[in-house]
């Protein structure tokens, strides 16, 4: 079992922030390497053509040793969760009447490229709506989308956590229907990546989609994708220098070669170099493979379970461990006191959660304990 990391954090001591979700807190060490790197402009003439690559090199065999990824060129570098939506969208042979499956209340992100589709295409966007509040929700809400997939089912396009209320979802069980009808699965993966296990081999998603400022701990403005061989041959958004074969090479940079890099490296945003991003987020993705995602699964658990126990136990609905991520979870006003009155308290407590339609989301992470838990809970009961 991993101990308390907040030694490697800078987060202020009067605060007890469980909000990782919307946004994370810098490692020491990866705050000290954005200011080396700022500072490195201030003296260009030392960057040389060979940092155009080097960073971005470690960037992607980290991501792709994180979540079990092939190899690096299956992984591309992106500004956003939805510059990777767009992409896959660009590149799915969509015909009319076929079907993409989301959920209720997804993130944004992963809604407003398929409703562009939908429009464009003549294609129909289901929602599979979430169960009512009550036992075994997140076990029926699986079983719906499962049963919903059919032959007209196109694209499953989902989180693998959804982002107000931690509720987690079978992706094998979904990518096993999926494969009856050769549907895609398109994964964002920003709520979960860096906190929960993921294996390409066993899920084989078609797309994994991460914002890389929540649980990957790194800057915002920066993230990563998967993208499976079923998109090498695709198109990428935009046609920047650094995509296209024999980029290494600066002198023969005008000799323009119409060939992209293989497999996802063709995916790659503009400017992808980004000299002091790309380092931060490499850093911190080695810090969580040194941790080890299962074990910030098992440490959230540990340090939340006496307290989601009492909620519970004082009539707040939150979704069943099984089907709930441990270190995201949501807690419904279903018990004596309503949102807007524990707000206030949270506030005058100096808790930083988020509150995200009907659920007040709470989001560790290994710089919390079980004190900034039972601080939390006495604001409920």
């Amino acid at each position: 079992m991993l101990n308390c990391q907040k030694h490697l954090f800078n987060l202020s001591e009067d605060v007890t922030y469980l909000n990782c979700a919307t946004m994370s807190p810098f490692l020491q060490s990866v705050e000290r390497i954005g200011i080396e790197n700022l500072k490195r402009k201030t003296n260009p003439q030392h960057i040389e053509s060979h940092h155009f690559f080097t960073d971005r090199k470690i960037l992607k065999e980290r991501f792709a040793a994180l979540i079990g990824a092939p190899d690096p060129d299956s992984v591309s570098i992106i500004p956003s969760v939805s510059y990777g939506i767009a992409t896959v969208t660009k590149n799915i042979p969509f015909n009319k009447g076929d079907e993409i499956i989301v959920l209720e209340d997804q993130f944004p992100s992963n809604i407003y490229a398929w409703k562009q589709v939908e429009q464009e295409k003549e294609i129909s966007i289901t929602t599979i709506l979430a169960p009512p509040l009550s036992e075994g929700r997140g076990k029926l809400w699986n079983e719906r989308l499962i049963e919903a997939i059919s032959n007209r089912t196109k694209v499953v396009a989902i989180p693998q956590v959804h982002w107000s209320d931690g509720t987690f979802f079978d992706l094998k069980a979904i990518r096993k229907k999926l494969n009856e009808f050769g549907a895609y699965l398109i994964i964002d993966g920003t709520q979960s990546i860096g906190a929960i296990p993921f294996s390409i081999p066993d899920i084989a998603p078609d797309a994994l989609i991460c914002g890389g400022y929540k649980w990957m701990l790194g800057a915002y403005g920066l993230g990563m994708a998967y993208y499976s061989e079923r998109f090498y041959q695709g198109s990428p958004l935009e046609d920047n220098w650094i995509n296209h074969k024999g980029s290494e090479d600066f002198t023969n940079l005008a000799s323009y070669n119409p060939e992209f890099k293989p497999k996802a490296t063709r995916f790659d945003v503009g400017e992808s170099s980004n000299f002091i991003l790309v380092p931060m987020l490499a850093e911190a993705i080695q810090q969580i493979i040194d941790w080890r995602p299962e074990r910030i699964q098992d440490y959230c658990r540990d340090i939340t379970a006496d307290g989601i126990k009492s909620l519970r136990d004082h009539g707040y609905f939150i979704e069943d461990p099984d089907f709930r991520a441990q270190h995201l979870f949501g807690i419904f006003c279903t018990g004596k006191r309503s949102m807007k009155e524990i707000k206030q308290i949270l506030t005058l407590e100096n808790i930083k959660v988020s509150f995200r339609g009907q659920s007040i989301r709470i989001s560790p992470h290994l710089y919390n304990t079980r004190a900034d838990i039972e601080k939390l809970v006495n604001c409920f009961i």
